[in-house]
C-alpha cells in the first residue's frame, strides 16, 4: 500500500516507521528542513513544503496513495491536507489534540475516516487507523502493552459515565468502544458508558488491574 505522511513528528515519524518496516510505501511531507533531512536519512521518500497544499501532497503521490496521515501540531493544516485527501480518494487519518471541545472534535471527526491523539500511544493509533482497525498493532511498539477489551456489566462503576469522566491510569486509553452487538469504532469524549457496551483498551500490562477495577464490578 502507499500512504502520505504530512508531519514528520514523533507520532508521523514512528508512524512511517511501522509503516516501512511492513513494506508499504511511505512518502514524508513536512515544511521543516531538519525534519524533512531526518526523514531522508532514515530512507523515507520526502517532499519538503507545506502540507496543506494540494500541489504539494500531489508532488507526494496523494493522487495514488491509498491513505494519508495528516499528523501537524496544527490542526487546521491537517484537516486541509485530510480534506486533500478526500477529494482524491484517499482514507483520511487527522490528528486532533485532546483538550479540543466535544464540538470541536464532532465538527472535523464527521469529515474524515479517523481521529489520532497525540499521547504516548499516538502511533499505535495512528497505524491502527491507517490501515483501517487492525488493532494487532500494539507489539509493534512495545513489549509491555496489552490490548483488553472489556464488557462493562451493569454494577460497573463506568456506567453512566462520560468517556472523558473515566478515572484510568495515565498508561491506558480507550480505542474503541461499542453499543451491545455493533462494532467497535472511535468512540466521542462525550460518549456515555452504558451496561452491554464493549470497550477496546490499550494499557500497560503491569496497570490491567487497576483498568479493571475502573470498568468492572467489585465482585468480577
Amino acid at each position: 500500500m502507499k500512504f502520505v505522511i504530512v508531519g514528520y513528528g514523533r507520532v508521523g515519524s514512528r508512524t512511517a516507521r511501522i509503516l516501512t518496516e511492513e513494506g508499504h510505501g511511505v512518502t514524508v511531507v513536512d515544511d521543516d528542513p531538519d525534519r524533512i533531512d531526518r526523514a531522508a536519512q532514515n530512507g523515507r521518500s520526502v517532499v519538503h513544503g507545506d502540507g496543506s497544499d494540494e500541489s504539494v501532497l500531489i508532488d507526494a503521490g496523494i493522487e495514488v496513495a491509498d491513505a494519508v496521515g495528516a499528523f501537524t501540531p496544527d490542526l487546521n493544516a491537517n484537516f486541509a491536507a485530510c480534506m486533500v485527501g478526500n477529494h482524491h480518494g484517499c482514507r483520511t487519518v487527522l490528528r486532533i489534540d485532546e483538550d479540543y471541545r466535544e464540538e470541536i472534535y464532532e465538527k472535523y471527526a464527521a469529515e474524515v475516516d479517523e481521529i489520532v491523539y497525540p499521547e504516548r500511544l499516538g502511533a499505535a493509533g495512528a497505524k491502527t487507523a491507517i490501515l483501517g482497525g487492525d488493532f494487532n498493532v500494539v507489539a509493534d511498539l512495545a513489549a509491555n502493552l496489552q490490548l483488553t477489551v472489556l464488557e462493562i456489566s451493569e454494577g460497573s462503576p463506568a456506567v453512566g459515565k462520560r468517556m472523558s469522566e473515566l478515572e484510568l491510569p495515565d498508561c491506558a486509553r480507550i480505542y474503541a468502544h461499542g453499543r451491545a452487538r455493533e462494532p467497535l469504532t472511535i468512540p466521542l469524549p462525550g460518549t456515555e458508558l452504558e451496561a452491554g457496551d464493549e470497550v477496546a483498551i490499550i494499557t500497560e500490562t503491569d496497570r490491567a488491574d487497576e483498568v479493571r477495577s475502573a470498568l468492572l464490578p467489585a465482585n468480577a
